[in-house]
């Protein structure tokens, strides 16, 4: 399959969506020039904040290689992720995203994401969303077993 028709696949997911009752966004992973995960929008569907496209996709992905490394892949999906997504694409070391609709785009219809990709820019202290932290000496407990297992897998 050529980069076009990944494209396109992940366009056809994105309508097939809608057509289900899900948000207009689908996404596919390709590695070594063919599909190893798609997905398409499943929040509403599953009652998932998280089951966006290119989440959907890329654990369908991981699952289909048996790994959480996905480096070598490129991610195709109909709209440029959201933050959350972009941090995904990020741990699962996808090695580039290609796009259709831009997040300009998604706004225009309602997803907009800039009080998301604001927030994030802004001081812990700043964010509107409060986090405070609570029993860090005794959180500090799993790290200190990470760090020490000799059967520990680094990602």
């Amino acid at each position: 399959m050529s980069e076009i028709e990944f494209m396109r696949r992940a366009i056809a997911l994105s309508c097939e969506s809608v057509e289900t009752g899900g948000g207009p966004f689908g996404a596919v992973v390709v590695r070594d020039g063919r599909i190893i995960g798609e997905g398409a929008n499943r929040v509403v569907p599953d009652r998932d904040p998280t089951a966006h496209a290119e989440v959907v996709a890329i654990r369908d992905a991981c699952r289909t290689i048996g790994s959480h490394d996905l480096s070598g892949s490129v991610v195709y999906t109909s709209c440029e992720p959201c933050p959350m997504c972009l941090a995904a694409v990020w741990w699962a070391r996808v090695r580039e995203v290609v796009y259709g609709n831009g997040r300009a785009d998604a706004a225009a219809i309602g997803f907009d994401d800039a009080a998301i990709y604001d927030e994030v820019a802004r001081p812990l202290e700043a964010r509107a969303l409060p986090l405070r932290r609570l029993a860090a000496d005794e959180a500090a407990e799993a790290f200190r077993l990470w760090a020490a297992s000799p059967d520990k897998v680094r990602y």
